[in-house]
């Protein structure tokens, strides 16, 4: 046969995957989504799938097609794509940056579309850091960085500078995507060194350093004299100044005194200085590459010390605001001197009152009484200092804020009291003090004045006077008493005639004593003049001008004065008003019969008296009135007339009484003839007691609920009738009807309307496929009323009179149409429905295994099946198993979980390999993790078959062996060592000891004396009589201490025989019996 030619594949693939759709079920996983340049790429299809027909493509370019067996690798990829048609896989080899991006899978058979992205990356190499220039000027240079790689792609580039990442700011940032860094105005902080760092998602690297030279400067000068900050010295002193300054290159230093420059450099020497050399002292910075200069001054003082410091008051005793104290301050020695003056701690400083003069060693001041010292003068000149002794002076003033206090403190005071006034001011020397009493003299001295029993006599202006006799000033301070009797009764009382409403109403309230103030209260609240309620002038009287039932309450009044109050007993106003207009309580209808009560009310203080009238007489004279037994005759209008004896006034209201028949019974009524769905049916209420039916409202409810018209439903004859036009199945329910007129309600008793229908159509249950030598069970149902009865019809024979159809055991003969038979008697209805039964053949399962599983050996289980069947699927623990895949086990016992003794790599081993082909489950390895019980499912026609379940348990082991018992006992005692092992199955042990080739003992125990020749080392050796796995473990024993006395009964004189033949053996060499 002719081999297909490429374009003809392509062709041929362009028609077939024409409008395919894309798979949700099916996805593209790239061995590397970020491939180097140069490597292997696999795109698989997750899970793996078999295309017949189908194509790669990345964008819109084709990469590889295929058609069967055949394959087509379009130019930009031949010699590097090829596809794995088993599974759909594309592979790239020797891939390049130009193979970036979304590659396409597509397949016609069967149909899919799915796809994914890969990026191809070149490794960086050679990654280098050039510069514009390396020698800048601080803020007037610019640095720009270039960072090239001779390969690499999808770049990245991070800067630093030293090991800090730069950052962008206002002066620094990036260009060309990163690989150019710019730096405008240089700092002294920006000389490196810098390095660039390119990288990509598989590769990096890192430029050598580069420094920058940064002039700089010069700025913050610094200088110091004599190694401080000093700047005045005495005459004679040698001076040391040093000069410093920040700069790149180090600047060139001068100096220069009182402006003349002297010498060069960071030093300056100056000895024996005098006065003369008194002034500023200046070093100057300049910076031959920046051009700039800097200049530091100090101003340095030369001259003699202070000595002998004296300080002369011209006057110490003065008078304040009259007199001015003027102190002078000199020393014997000192040069260019400055003043410090000071009252006690406190610095004084010139002022109106203070002056300082004859350059601040004269001081002037205008006293006051806090300027009495002590003084002090403090003389300086930076090289030393010294302090005058303390002058004090003594200042006379006052008498001043003079004050007057009394005792006890009253604004008003009670005739009786005793009051002391105490009269005081700020005076040196003390003031004279005398008394006055209105104006006039007391002829009284001393600092109090005593009142004894006072009366209203002695209130009035008392006055306190004060002189002193040094400063010849005076001062004086008055204070007012007044002095009250108590006020000692308040009551309120009706001023003429009694409360009635809207009428004029006065109270007063009646005092005894002095009172200044009369206050009214009504219900705790304050009350004032208003439009309806006035005061009298001295508050006394309060007039209501038309008193309201809003004025009842209780009224107080409280008279008071300076220095007592009392307040009368509540009064209570209880106003008297009405009749206002009654109201009547009762029917406006009455049932013959019956007897009406009817009750009157009308508002009233005091209460009404009341009478009823009924046709112009009398008939009851309290507020309630009672009918005898109703009767036509007693309609009519009935009045109420309330009285009160007070105000004298009347009042009258009225009510209209009508009698009224009763209901006595209701009930619903049907028509003779069944209720047949399709016919007129008609219902009835009809209603017994009132001879009048207008009187009457007639309402229809069905199951408890309003019954609602509609096109089937029509009420007529004013509701007495309900017409069903036709008659429905869904008409059925419970009818009742409700009479309702002014005085009574009735509703019917239940009427259940039944509605015959059907049948409808027929619904049957039951299989449309059933296996060979099995029974078919099948149920008929149809809608009616009365129920239906059933025929079941096969091959145009009767086969079932009843609902529920079983068939004998199925043979294929038996396949065909069933048919179900609906009739109602009362209706005369039939309908049928058919059900088409199709017999197949029976399948069965087994689960088959061919060797024994063990742990970390391929282990397969077949499930064999006899019948057709469609699919199998494998169950573990009643989950599914996902075909071709390992997943975690969720469901592995808690006895093999908890294993303690179970290896690591055991332990880490928490999945499942395994995968499915055709009817057979491959474990590779089975693991214990793949204990469990395992069915197969087959589906057929007839629904899903499982087969018996398949009990997993891998054997494994022994994984650890340990030996229990004591590694020592005392001589002559029994001795046992315990062997176990984790296995499955259990394992056989052996017995050895120091390590001789016989066998010592057999089982997972042994028992022996503690005696010398039992010493040594005991090996067991477990055996897996599965895994055929052998792994042992030993322990030494040592016999310790003295023999004990062996205690031997009769019945263990054999065993100890036993020991003595054993030990014989032993010491001849020989191995100890098993």
């Amino acid at each position: 046969m002719m081999e297909k030619t490429r374009e003809e594949i392509c062709v041929a693939l362009l028609l077939l995957l024409t409008s395919v759709p894309a798979s949700a079920s099916v996805e593209v996983q790239p061995s590397a989504n970020t491939a180097t340049v140069g490597d292997t790429v696999t795109l698989s299809l997750v899970p793996p799938t078999a295309l017949r027909s189908g194509s790669w493509a990345v964008g819109d370019a084709l990469v590889i097609t295929w058609l069967g067996e055949q394959q087509a690798v379009f130019p930009s990829h031949s010699g590097r794509a090829s596809v794995d048609i088993g599974s759909g896989a594309l592979t790239l080899s020797a891939v390049t940056v130009a193979d970036s991006g979304v590659y396409v899978v597509q397949g016609s058979d069967p149909p899919l579309r799915a796809s994914a992205a890969i990026t191809v990356v070149e490794i960086v190499s050679n990654v280098t850091l050039s510069v514009n220039q390396t020698a800048l000027t601080e803020a007037k240079s610019s640095a720009i960085l270039r960072c090239s790689v001779s390969s690499g792609s999808s770049l990245s580039f991070l800067w630093l500078n030293s090991s800090s990442e730069v950052t962008a700011s206002d002066r620094v940032h990036t260009t060309d995507e990163g690989s150019t860094l710019i730096i405008i105005g240089v700092t002294r902080y920006d000389q490196g060194p810098f390095r660039c760092h390119a990288f990509n998602p598989v590769s990096n690297g890192t430029s050598d350093p580069v420094n920058f030279v940064i002039s700089y400067g010069p700025d913050n000068m610094a200088l110091t004299v004599n190694g401080n900050g000093t700047t005045s010295f005495p005459s004679g002193s040698n001076l040391t100044m040093l000069c410093s300054a920040q700069s790149s290159p180090p600047a060139e230093l001068g100096w220069a005194i009182r402006g003349e420059f002297v010498s060069k450099g960071p030093l300056l020497e100056v000895f024996g200085v005098t006065e003369e050399q008194t002034g500023p002292y200046t070093c100057r910075a300049f910076n031959n590459h920046t051009n700039l200069s800097s200049t530091i001054t100090k101003h340095i003082l030369i001259g003699e010390p202070i000595s002998n410091v004296t300080l002369k008051a011209q006057a110490t005793d003065l008078v304040e605001f009259n007199d001015s104290a003027v102190f002078t301050c000199s020393a014997s020695s000192g040069t260019s001197v400055s003043y410090a003056w000071l009252n006690g701690s406190s610095v004084i400083t010139g002022n109106e009152s203070v002056q300082l003069s004859d350059g601040g060693a004269k001081l002037t001041i205008v006293v006051t009484r806090y300027d009495q010292g002590p003084f002090s003068c403090n003389m300086s000149n930076g090289i030393s200092h010294e302090v005058s002794s303390l002058v004090y002076l003594k200042i006379s003033y006052g008498p001043s804020n003079a004050m007057m206090t009394l005792q006890p403190m009253k604004l008003a005071y009670r005739t009786g009291d005793n009051i002391t006034l105490s009269c005081s001011a700020d005076s040196s020397p003390a003031a004279r003090i005398w008394w006055m009493f209105d104006g006039m003299d007391l002829d009284k001295t001393g600092p109090q004045l005593h009142l004894q029993s006072v009366t209203e006599s002695n209130s009035g202006n008392y006055t306190c006077m004060l002189h002193n006799n040094v400063t010849s000033r005076f001062s004086s301070e008055s204070k007012m008493i007044r002095i009250l009797s108590p006020v000692t009764e308040a009551s309120v009382h009706i001023v003429g005639s009694q409360p009635i409403l809207n009428n004029s109403f006065t109270l007063t309230c009646r005092t005894t004593g002095t009172v200044e103030s009369i206050t009214w209260m009504h219900n705790w609240s304050p009350l004032y003049s208003d439009e309806t309620r006035v005061l009298s002038m001295d508050n006394a009287t309060l007039t209501f001008s038309s008193v309201m039932l809003s004025d009842n309450g209780n009224y107080s009044c409280m008279a008071s004065n300076a220095i007592s109050n009392i307040s009368s007993q509540w009064f209570m106003l209880d106003i008297f008003y009405g009749p206002e207009k009654p109201w009547i309580l009762g029917p406006v209808t009455a049932t013959i019969g019956d007897n009406v009560t009817l009750i009157c009310h009308a508002p009233s203080n005091p209460p009404s008296s009341y009478k009823w009238i009924f046709n112009g007489s009398v008939v009851a004279d309290t507020f309630t009135y009672v009918t005898p037994p109703f009767t036509a005759e007693m309609n009519g209008t009935y009045t109420c007339m309330a009285h009160n004896n007070v105000t004298g006034k009347n009042s009258t209201a009225h009510k209209m009484i009508t009698a009224l028949y009763p209901i006595t019974d209701v009930q619903v009524e049907a028509p003779k003839k069944e209720a047949v769905e399709g016919q007129l049916y008609t219902l009835t209420c009809n209603v017994t007691g009132p001879p009048d039916l207008l009187t009457v409202d007639l309402n229809w409810f069905k199951n408890g609920h309003w019954l609602q018209v509609d096109n089937q439903t029509t009420f007529f004859t004013d509701h007495k009738n309900i017409m069903f036009n036709p008659l429905q199945k869904n008409h059925s329910g419970q009818y009742h009807c409700s009479a309702t007129n002014a005085v009574s309600a009735v509703a019917s008793p239940p009427y259940l309307l039944l509605v015959k229908f059907g049948p409808e159509t027929p619904v049957i249950t039951g299989p449309e496929f059933a296996e060979i030598g099995t029974t078919a069970h099948f149920n008929c149902s149809a809608n009616s009323y009365p129920p239906s009865t059933f025929t079941w019809w096969f091959n145009g024979s009767e086969v079932a009179n009843s609902s529920m159809l079983t068939t004998a055991p199925l043979s294929f003969n038996m396949s065909g149409a069933y048919t179900c038979v609906a009739h109602n008697d009362v209706t005369g209805g039939n309908r049928s429905t058919t059900v088409v039964l199709t017999v197949v053949e029976a399948i069965e399962l087994v689960i088959t295994n061919s060797s024994v599983p063990i742990q970390h050996e391929n282990f397969t289980l077949t499930c064999e099946v006899t019948g057709p069947y469609e699919q199998i699927y494998w169950l573990k623990d009643d989950m599914h198993l996902n075909a071709n895949t390992s997943t975690t086990n969720g469901s592995m016992s808690n006895d093999t979980m908890s294993n303690d003794t179970m290896s690591n790599d055991t332990m880490s081993n928490h999945t499942m390999s395994y995968h499915i082909e055709n009817n057979t489950l491959h474990f590779t390895p089975v693991t214990l993790y793949d204990d469990g019980v395992y069915k197969c499912v087959a589906s057929s026609q007839v629904g899903e078959h499982p087969s018996a379940p398949f009990s997993l348990l891998v054997n494994y082991g022994p994984l650890s062996v340990h030996i229990s018992g004591p590694g020592s006992a005392h001589m002559g005692s029994m001795v046992t060592l315990v062997c176990s092992a984790s296995s499955r199955p259990d394992c056989d042990f052996y017995w050895y000891v120091n390590n001789q080739a016989s066998i010592l003992s057999t089982g997972p125990a042994i028992t022996f004396p503690a005696l010398k020749p039992y010493e040594g080392n005991y090996t067991c050796v477990a055996r897996n009589p599965v895994t055929d796995i052998t792994l042992h473990q030993s322990t030494r024993f040592v016999v310790v201490g003295k023999s004990a006395v062996l205690q031997v009964p009769s019945y263990g004189a054999l065993l100890l025989s036993v020991f003595a033949l054993s030990l014989t053996t032993f010491l001849h060499g020989g191995g100890l019996p098993a």
